[in-house]
C-alpha cells in the first residue's frame, strides 16, 4: 500500500502526484508534510494491527527511560542538593528536556538511520519518488512506541510542577508550552543537521547521537555542575541550552551561570527558527552532493 501511495508517477505533462495529491499545486513544505503524514499513517496502521505488542513495547519504552530519573532520585538519598538544585528543581529540568526530546524522537527518530541508506545505496529508491526525501527519511519506520518516552517526561514534569513552590506569572505560564514545542524543534534541527553530516561521513550515527541523545541527557542536570566552557558550547555553538536550561531557570527564578539577561529565556522560538533554517540549508547542500554507491 505504501509503495502505491508513494510511487504514483507521472504520465505526459500531468503534475506529479502521490495518492491524488498534486505536488506542483502546493508549496513544497505542504508537499512534505502531507507525504510525511501518509507514511506515518501507514506505519501507525501497521503497528496497531498488533495492539498487544504495541502496548507492551510502549510500556517497556516508558519503563526503560524511567530509570534515568530513578538514578537521579537515588542520588538524593545521599545528598540534599546537586549543584545547588533540589530534586524537584532538577525534575523540572529533566521533565522539559525529556518531553521536548521525546516529541522530536517520535517525529524524527528515524533520521539517524540515514547513514546506512547512504552506504548501501537504498537512498536511491527515495530519490526516484515524487516525494520530498526529507519527509520520507523522517517518517521511515515511524515508531509509535516512542510515546512512552514522551509520557515519562510529562510525568516527571507534572511531579515537578506539583511539588515546586513557584511564584507563577502570566509569562511563566506562557513559557512552559512554548519551551516544550520550541525545544522539540531545536532538537529536530540537530537531528536534520546530523543527518546531513551523514552524507559526508556515511557512518556518523554515533556522532549524531552524541548531540541528540547525549544532549538530552546533559540538559537533565543543572548547568552548575558542568564546566563553563561546556555551558558556553551548548549555549552559543549548539544552542541546546535554549531547550530547557534558560527557560526553566527563568521559571525557577534562578541565575544562569553565564550571567545572561533573563529575557533570553524567551528566545527559544527564535533559536528554533534559526536552527531549523540552517539545518534545512545543510540538508539541501548535502543532498546535492549525493552521488549514490554506483551499484
Amino acid at each position: 500500500m505504501a509503495e502505491s501511495v508513494l510511487t504514483t508517477g507521472t504520465t505526459g505533462r500531468e503534475p506529479e502526484t502521490a495518492g491524488g495529491f498534486a505536488f506542483e499545486d502546493r508549496p513544497r513544505l505542504l508537499e512534505g508534510l502531507r507525504a510525511y503524514g501518509l507514511i506515518v499513517a501507514m506505519w501507525v496502521r501497521s503497528t496497531m494491527a498488533y495492539r498487544a505488542s504495541f502496548v507492551m513495547t510502549t510500556l517497556g519504552n516508558l519503563a526503560a527511560t524511567a530509570f534515568d530519573f530513578v538514578t537521579i532520585a537515588l542520588m538524593f538519598t545521599h545528598v540534599d542538593a546537586l549543584g545547588g538544585y533540589t530534586l524537584p528543581e532538577i525534575a523540572l529540568l529533566y521533565g522539559v528536556s525529556a518531553t521536548a526530546f521525546g516529541l522530536c524522537d517520535l517525529l524524527l527518530g528515524s533520521m539517524d538511520r540515514l547513514g546506512r541508506r547512504v552506504r548501501d545505496g537504498t537512498l536511491d529508491t527515495l530519490l526516484v519518488r515524487p516525494v520530498p526525501v526529507l519527509a520520507q527519511v523522517a517518517a521511515d519506520r515511524f515508531a509509535l512506541r516512542r510515546l512512552g518516552r514522551v509520557a515519562q517526561g510529562l510525568a516527571v514534569l507534572g511531579y515537578a510542577l506539583i511539588t515546586l513552590d513557584i511564584a507563577w506569572t502570566p509569562l511563566k505560564v506562557l513559557i512552559l508550552p512554548v519551551m516544550l514545542v520550541s525545544g522539540a524543534a531545536v532538537f529536530g534541527a540537530v537531528f536534520v543537521g546530523g543527518a546531513a553530516f551523514q552524507f559526508v561521513a556515511q557512518d556518523a550515527s554515533q556522532v549524531q547521537s552524541a548531540f541528540t541523545y547525549g544532549g538530552a541527557t546533559l540538559l537533565q542536570y543543572p548547568p552548575t555542575i558542568f564546566a563553563k566552557d561546556l555551558v558556553r558550547g551548548v549555549t552559543f555553538v549548539v544552542p541546546l541550552a535554549f531547550v530547557s536550561w534558560l527557560p526553566a531557570l527563568y521559571v525557577l527564578d534562578r541565575q544562569y551561570p553565564l550571567d545572561l539577561p533573563r529575557w533570553v529565556a524567551f528566545l527559544t522560538p527564535v533559536v528554533a527558527v534559526v536552527c531549523g533554517a540552517l539545518a534545512g540549508l545543510a540538508w539541501r547542500a548535502a543532498l546535492r552532493t549525493y552521488r549514490s554507491t554506483g551499484s
